[in-house]
């Protein structure tokens, strides 16, 4: 008797551990606390203070954007792996049929702002393949979870939720709907927030700046960010190069800038082109392969580039995917 008592002690007791313990994986989370940057939307921008905590409270923390921001694949990969993401045929295509379907308008882009259209394309292209790929986040739970959840970088996140809810009323839309990346870029160009109310553009002239349908819009909008940017009316944006001897290491840096002339560069038995002045400022940039280096010459337009996204390796495959785009249309349209 005293055993069977004993057992059904333990049988309950399991039970109601088991029980506990299913109740606390279920329990939510704490509600993260929206009330300082609530007040300082409404202190500074006249936002209803209870319209927009219920917005705030509607978001969701996502723990694979975390993960995501904690391995870019800018920081993880050498160029040879990050290349063969870009450079693939059905990218090279698809380019070639969007500037097929876009003629007119990046000819009109090209003109207003002197930015090639192979460039506009390639980047359309590296960011969301045309469009097939926006992201599937909502942007409101991606910038509240790394502005409330990822310390690393708070204050920024922050400050773009900031110019996203500015944005939403700007642009008369439900911020609670759109989708964009892990890191809230929206669009097929995929413009953060404080880009879209900087450089987006209304190509179309209907009133509105859509970077998710607009094709007028998107492509004028990509050309006036890179026009904003410094780009320039040289067509050099990168050329590959030859070099001797070790002395052009001491030329490698981290930096993305162009700091060093063509006349150093030669001083180091680094080949460049004779037909450019020797002042010309270049940057000398080693890409990965599995076996070997290859060495590039970058100009300003490469720089300009990378202040797209801060990442040599993102430059250099816009750059090469637009030259992939032109030829293969130029061969298209003979």
């Amino acid at each position: 008797m005293k055993n069977s008592t004993l057992t059904y002690f333990i049988i309950a007791v399991t039970l109601l551990t088991a029980t506990l313990v299913s109740h606390a994986k279920e329990a939510p989370e704490l509600t993260t606390d929206y009330s300082e940057f609530v007040k300082e939307m409404v202190d500074k921008h006249q936002f209803d203070k209870q319209t927009l905590t219920t917005l705030l409270n509607t978001s969701t923390r996502q723990p694979s954007i975390l993960r995501a921001m904690s391995s870019p694949a800018e920081k993880r990969l050498e160029w040879h792996t990050y290349r063969k993401i870009f450079l693939k045929p059905s990218r090279i295509n698809g380019g070639i049929k969007f500037w097929q379907q876009n003629k007119e308008q990046l000819t009109q882009a090209q003109q207003k702002y002197g930015v090639p259209e192979e460039i506009i394309v390639a980047i359309i292209g590296v960011e969301t393949r045309y469009g097939s790929n926006i992201g599937s986040y909502k942007v409101l739970d991606a910038l509240t979870t790394l502005g409330f959840h990822y310390p690393k970088r708070a204050a920024f996140f922050k400050r773009e939720l900031e110019h996203f809810l500015l944005l939403a009323r700007e642009e008369g839309f439900d911020p609670s709907k759109p989708k964009g990346s892990y890191a809230g870029a929206m669009g097929k160009p995929q413009f953060i927030s404080s880009s879209y109310r900087a450089y987006a553009v209304d190509g179309d002239n209907d009133g509105k700046r859509d970077l998710w349908t607009s094709s007028a819009d998107i492509i004028h909008s990509v050309a006036n960010y890179f026009s904003r940017h410094g780009w320039s009316d040289s067509p050099l944006v990168a050329q590959k190069t030859k070099l001797t001897g070790e002395t052009y290491r001491e030329l490698l840096s981290s930096s993305l800038k162009p700091v060093h002339t063509l006349g150093e560069l030669s001083q180091h038995h680094v080949q460049v082109p004779l037909d450019q002045a020797s002042d010309t400022l270049v940057k000398l940039l080693e890409l990965k392969q599995p076996k070997h280096s290859d060495y590039w010459l970058t100009f300003s337009n490469f720089y300009t580039i990378t202040r797209y996204n801060h990442s040599h390796l993102y430059a250099m495959a816009v750059y090469q995917l637009s030259q992939e785009i032109k030829q293969g249309y130029h061969l298209a349209t003979l």
